[in-house]
């Protein structure tokens, strides 16, 4: 391992700070731009060598690549980081506009909605990770939630309780149960799960995930976070009566007074179910 990679690995297990699919998101990202600085011809760098030209050489890279503008300030995010901790913070630009990076676009053109179909269940020989996309699809969870979800502890008879630790942020919320399936889905987890959550005994967090992403990318799933999109066009439409947006229902302008209403009191609701504050949040899942 390249001295460059060692180390930011080591500033990541020193400063464990986000949840743990963060921390994972955070040392991928920075082992991935430690290989990209190797290969521009950045050799021999330590953890304290980043300078301005390597920013600039990197957001270059990136953009020759046509990566879209949240993937781009998300590996920001992680160079800020890394600076941050080896008190180099000022040889990066406080605002991405200095690097000529768009802003982010909040509106979903088109539904990134998505299902894992049977076939591609079968093809998973885990049970764990099987169930924690049933869980996914059916709830609308996000992947570490559903991965340390503990049935015994969340199901509350009409609802949901995720507790702090599971959720991105720590913030705990409901989700009401509603349907046959959800219930179907939930009484599988309880058999499964029995008095724990569904990360197996013999197994960590991170171990499990590597097990999620092994077999998912097996069964050729990618772009899972599309299941908590389609949980909310679902629940869009059965809380208004009528598709969203990006589900090719009708834009706001195209609603009545009375609809906007409902829609945005669906929106709020949608918003607290996904463990979102925020109503413009929505517009990416619903349009």
């Amino acid at each position: 391992m390249r001295d460059l990679n060692y180390q930011l690995k080591r500033l990541c297990y020193d400063n464990r700070e986000g949840s743990e699919s963060t921390q994972a998101a955070r040392r991928h990202m920075l082992n991935q731009i430690a290989d990209q600085l190797h290969e521009m011809g950045y050799r021999g760098m330590s953890s304290r060598s980043l300078k301005p030209k390597h920013v600039e050489a990197l957001v270059e890279r990136w953009t020759r690549q046509r990566l879209g503008a949240g993937t781009i300030k998300n590996r920001m995010n992680a160079l800020r980081w890394w600076a941050a901790r080896v008190n180099r913070s000022n040889v990066i630009a406080r605002s991405n506009d200095f690097y000529g990076i768009p802003n982010r676009t909040f509106v979903s053109q088109t539904s990134k909605a998505c299902e894992v179909g049977a076939g591609q269940l079968a093809q998973i020989r885990d049970v764990h990770v099987v169930m924690s996309l049933q869980l996914q699809r059916a709830f609308g969870l996000r992947r570490e939630e559903a991965m340390k979800f503990n049935p015994s502890y969340a199901d509350r008879g009409d609802h949901l309780y995720l507790k702090r630790s599971w959720t991105k942020g720590g913030r705990p919320r409901i989700i009401p149960i509603r349907t046959e399936d959800q219930l179907s889905v939930l009484e599988q987890a309880h058999r499964l799960a029995g008095k724990g959550s569904l990360i197996p005994a013999n197994r960590n967090y991170v171990q499990q995930l590597r097990t999620y992403e092994r077999w998912t990318a097996r069964a050729g799933l990618s772009k899972l976070h599309g299941l908590r999109h389609a949980y909310a066009q679902v629940r869009y439409q059965e809380l208004t009566g009528w598709p969203s947006p990006s589900a090719g229902g009708p834009s706001r302008g195209a609603l009545t007074a009375e609809q906007r209403v409902l829609d945005e009191q669906s929106r709020l609701t949608i918003s607290e179910e996904l463990g979102h504050s925020r109503l413009e949040i929505t517009r990416v899942y619903l349009g």
